[in-house]
């Protein structure tokens, strides 16, 4: 069902444009363990028997928890399993988000997603960029992303890509390595990135929207419910649609820790939004929608 969503290349690797996301595996805020182990190992699985090849996450969701959950449910891998992880945070004791940008934090950082995940390489890992909590901020992310580029070399990492940045660290960053996605917070109202989502379609270079529902407050509008209650669907299938058709490099990755919850995700495949609905939802502004702004 999945594969009417089309597909995309992603380090190196054609994935499904519809993935998942692991980071609601953890528990609230993506600290502790989950409510319910069990019901997080089924979802994952069944994440996987419904096609889903590209799976994003982070050892330092949990911290350690998640990515030992996906070990558990999934290895041995899938072949075509593309595993995606985020490196550049760590937690806190009271669960906040801390910046881990040292070489030597880095290097810990890969070491522990290759432990908990079981892998020997990292296919691609996430630079998670951490000057503002409250998104992008300019500044030079070149120390950081060499001492990854050294990880690639040795043969840790097989490809580098970028989160949280803005277009100026996207440009800096390719100067340095090849960059294969890039992940920021962009959804049908929160629309930044805009013009860098095209640029990156015209070079082939993936970008993966999170908190594509709005993050931990779901996304509140009228013109969203009454397009959602015309096609007969929910307005977060309707979100995720609108972002399929945005741009054929966007690649989705809605997280969830409920089976029931991940098929109403991958439904949206063969959810085709006419041509009055794209245009309806595209004059939502950031205005009509309320507390969207989360760090991830």
């Amino acid at each position: 069902m999945i594969e009417k969503a089309g597909t995309f290349s992603l380090g190196g690797r054609i994935v499904k444009r519809l993935g998942y996301g692991a980071m609601q595996l953890a528990g609230p805020g993506a600290f502790g363990p989950p409510r319910d182990r069990v019901s997080a190992l089924v979802t994952l699985r069944e994440a996987v028997a419904a096609g889903v090849n590209h799976i994003d996450t982070s050892d330092y969701y949990g911290p350690e928890v998640v990515n030992q959950l996906i070990r558990e449910a999934l290895s041995p891998y899938p072949e075509d399993l593309l595993i995606v992880t985020k490196v550049g945070a760590r937690r806190g004791a009271d669960g906040g988000w801390l910046p881990a940008w040292q070489p030597d934090d880095l290097a810990r950082a890969v070491e522990g997603n290759l432990c908990n995940l079981g892998l020997e390489a990292l296919d691609v890992v996430n630079f998670r960029v951490m000057f503002s909590p409250q998104g992008p901020a300019e500044g030079s992310i070149a120390a950081p992303l060499e001492a990854l580029a050294e990880l690639k070399r040795q043969g840790l990492v097989r490809h580098i890509g970028l989160s949280n940045v803005t277009a100026a660290q996207v440009k800096e960053g390719r100067d340095i390595t090849e960059i294969a996605c890039v992940q920021n917070h962009y959804n049908l109202v929160h629309r930044g990135d805009d013009s860098l989502i095209d640029a990156l379609a015209k070079d082939g270079i993936a970008y993966v929207p999170f908190f594509p529902l709005g993050g931990f407050n779901p996304l509140q509008s009228a013109t969203l419910s009454q397009v959602a209650t015309d096609l007969g669907a929910t307005p977060l299938q309707v979100a995720l649609a609108w972002l399929l058709q945005r741009a054929p490099n966007i690649l989705l990755i809605p997280g969830t820790s409920s089976v029931a919850h991940l098929h109403e995700n991958l439904a949206i495949a063969s959810l085709v939004l006419p041509v009055d609905a794209v245009a309806a939802l595209d004059g939502i502004s950031s205005v009509q929608a309320s507390g969207i702004e989360h760090n991830t």
